[in-house]
């Protein structure tokens, strides 16, 4: 019976999960039509755009749609693993090939002692729900490299360590895994200084290979505030009394520009580094380390700086389903609320992009409401996301020994704190010692 119910485990999710990635790749592949704009045109013109420049041995220094670290480059040539495919089938291939590695690394984590596979069902209705962006953006690999780095921190901290810093060059955001990673213990130095060390590398690696790796900097610090993100709302609310101001085409994304733009793109920032400040405090304030810190401060970090950012792109999303169902696998943490908001939000995502874009775009009631509910969705989850992460770090919840879940596992979050009554089983029989040797030297 447990071989029939292993065999359940693993088959039943590999069918439902081939079942919608074949649905998904059905809306990429146009034979299922979505209404609204047509999201693989950016694999098809954008990033296959790029693919021609890269090809040159340059940076696309004259495209300021060229918003992503140098590793960037790696995911955008990586179809011409498969020269005997165009370049769009070719990325596609390259996603479910990704999306099906990730899948099996919550399966063989969810059979661990102290993890569930719950993290699984997590993955595969994520994706699904955000529908074919996500065959249509590279987020997918990203976010495959930062699950893999939170899996392997248990037992190899420096693998994980040059996982984040990949991550982060690839598309910056992986390097908040980093959050949770504290503690002056072993594997805590191994995995800072191994993220350290690969950043630096394949940075000057980059930097030497191609001119213009670091022109990213200056394109992402242009932008302005994106119709979908949270900032917006103001003004989508504000064209429904006669703002002036309009929605453009601008550094490779449609944002609002007019009166008041760039005083909601400071608060934004302000917002950011509030959640900066918050983090900050979390962190010296902490006063136990469990198992699960590491995937909670990973999930709680980048719900904030997505929810705060100028931008939210549909993408985004994978991020945080990703996060999500790695906080899910882990028995100890407690982030399950926060994740199924998640996931309620990228399924509105869905309905705001694309079905309902265009009513986005010109701020009519039914694509505001979406944006709402969404943008209220991730608001919630990253309030709830906090007071949970500083809950369980300050009153000794699930897994706050910091002891691994299998026999020397070690710390699961790096450099967790070890208990300091580690040898409180020994006290009774002290105190017996004690006891009797008193008790002799009476009667002596």
């Amino acid at each position: 019976m447990s071989r029939i119910s292993a065999a359940r485990g693993v088959w039943l999710p590999v069918a439902a999960w081939a079942v919608t990635r074949a649905v998904v790749l059905l809306c990429v592949l146009r034979v299922l039509v979505l209404p609204g704009p047509d999201v693989t045109t950016d694999v098809s013109v954008i990033y296959q755009g790029w693919f021609d420049v890269l090809k040159t041995g340059t940076f696309p220094l004259a495209d300021v749609t060229w918003q992503y670290p140098p590793a960037a480059a790696l995911a955008i040539l990586s179809p011409g693993l498969l020269p005997f495919l165009d370049y769009a089938p070719a990325f596609s291939t390259l996603i479910l090939l990704t999306d099906g590695v990730v899948l099996a690394l919550f399966l063989r984590a969810g059979r661990r002692p102290g993890h569930r596979p719950a993290g699984a069902w997590v993955w595969i209705a994520g994706v699904a729900l955000l529908g074919p962006t996500a065959y249509a953006r590279y987020d997918l690999m990203v976010t495959a490299v930062a699950v893999a780095a939170l899996f392997a921190a248990v037992r190899r901290p420096r693998v994980a360590g040059a996982l984040i810093a990949l991550g982060a060059l690839l598309k910056v955001w992986p390097a908040l895994l980093l959050t949770g990673a504290a503690g002056r213990g072993r594997r805590a130095r191994a995995l800072w200084w191994s993220a350290a060390g690969t950043a630096a590398g394949l940075t000057l690696f980059f930097v030497a290979a191609a001119p213009g790796a670091l022109a990213f900097l200056t394109f992402q610090r242009d932008r302005g505030t994106e119709v979908e993100s949270l900032g917006a709302l103001a003004f989508h609310f504000a064209r429904q009394f006669g703002w002036q101001g309009q929605v453009l085409l601008n550094y490779g994304s449609l944002e609002f520009l007019g009166p008041g733009v760039p005083v909601a793109g400071t608060v934004a920032l302000t917002l950011s580094l509030a959640a900066v400040g918050w983090l900050f405090l979390w962190r010296v304030r902490a006063r136990e380390l469990g198992h699960a810190t590491l995937c909670e401060a990973a999930f709680t970090a980048t719900l904030l700086f997505t929810t705060t950012s100028r931008v939210i792109s549909p993408q985004y999303m994978l991020w945080l389903v990703g996060l999500a169902a790695v906080c899910v696998t882990v028995r100890a943490c407690r982030q399950t609320l926060p994740a199924v908001l998640v996931l309620l939000a990228t399924g509105v995502t869905l309905l705001e992009f694309p079905v309902r874009f265009a009513d986005v775009v010109a701020s009519d009631p039914k694509g505001v409401a979406l944006l709402v509910v969404r943008n209220g969705l991730l608001v919630a989850a990253s309030l709830l996301a906090c007071r949970r992460l500083w809950a369980s770090t300050r009153d000794g919840g699930p897994g706050e020994d910091g002891r691994g879940d299998e026999p020397g596992d070690g710390a699961g979050v790096v450099g967790a704190r070890k208990p300091a009554d580690g040898m409180a089983p020994a006290a009774p029989r002290l105190t017996a010692a004690v006891a009797a040797v008193r008790k002799r030297a009476t009667a002596g």
